[in-house]
């Protein structure tokens, strides 16, 4: 069977259900509890301030350290010289550190993710614990001078996180986690109408469709503001969010972005949004791909 029939089965794990929900919730707690600065630590953790998922980044040390101690310990095996043994052991605190720092990035980001993923993101969670068990237990016996011991239980461990990579990787790629999900949608190259402007009213967010294609509106005083209307973080529908001053706030995570300029203001998102150029012109409210000058135009 493969990854994704495997994955179809744990989402329909309900047992799991309460384990899922009281973690999310601490988690939620947690970070909850430490106001503005809980806040900054949280988004700093999802990777805004990068433009990418740091979870992501922090997971290649990890791998390449554990990869490296596997190296390591096999060149030891068979040449029985120290100097790779002691390089091995080096390896596995590397690994463990980094999958440390991995896990916190990750849980962060996993508490802002919906079924079925969230499910699947708990079973590749502990899975990981697992491994970063096995490689401590491995740790512990090498320094006990039983390194026969060390080496099967860092095989062991390299296998159960091998296989915990895969359900990372049915995250990233089947359930769309930490992918920018208004990327690849056709914006137009030149100006077109697509609302009539009296239409469109102060201060209340609106959808409009270029192919099919859903485009958010706003205006505030005598500016239109344009941006991609799918959400980055999990394709959450703006339109349907509060603006918060010049900015829209996304109902589904709360992801807040600029309507100036689509820059992540407030996390879990990590992507900016799409800007567009907005126009009025003959009473119709026009919008292209931002052209990279100013990315609202007044409305005339």
């Amino acid at each position: 069977m493969g990854t994704t029939g495997v994955t179809g089965k744990i989402a329909r794990q309900d047992w799991l259900k309460p384990v899922e929900d009281t973690l999310r919730k601490g988690v939620q707690r947690a970070y909850e509890s430490g106001g503005p600065r809980g806040r900054k630590i949280k988004n700093w953790l999802h990777g805004t301030w990068l433009g990418h998922p740091l979870h992501a980044v922090l997971t290649d040390v990890p791998i390449g350290a554990w990869t490296a101690a596997m190296c390591f310990d096999l060149v030891d095996a068979i040449g029985d010289r120290e100097e790779f043994g002691k390089a091995a052991d080096a390896a596995l605190m590397v690994g463990i550190a980094g999958a440390l720092g991995a896990a916190v990035a990750g849980l962060t980001d996993w508490q802002d993710t919906d079924p079925p993923a969230r499910r699947i993101g708990l079973v590749h969670g502990l899975m990981n614990v697992g491994s970063v068990a096995l490689f401590t237990g491995s740790l512990v016996a090498r320094k006990r001078d039983s390194r026969g011991l060390g080496r099967g239980l860092s095989a062991l461990a390299y296998a159960l996180a091998t296989v915990a990579a895969q359900f990372g990787g049915e995250l990233v790629y089947g359930q769309r986690v930490g992918v920018d999900h208004s990327a690849g949608q056709k914006l137009p190259e030149d100006f077109v109408p697509v609302l009539a402007e009296s239409e469109l009213r102060e201060g209340t967010p609106q959808r409009v469709r270029y192919e099919g294609v859903p485009i958010l509106l706003v205006r505030r005083g005598n500016r239109v503001f344009a941006l991609a209307e799918t959400c980055s973080h999990m394709g959450g529908p703006l339109s349907e969010g509060r603006l918060i001053d010049d900015s829209v706030k996304c109902p589904w995570h709360g992801s807040q972005f600029s309507l100036e300029d689509g820059r992540v203001l407030d996390g879990p998102a990590v992507h900016p949004q799409p800007c567009l150029d907005a126009r009025v012109r003959n009473g119709q409210i026009e919008v292209r791909k931002a052209s990279g000058q100013p990315l609202v135009r007044t409305a005339t």
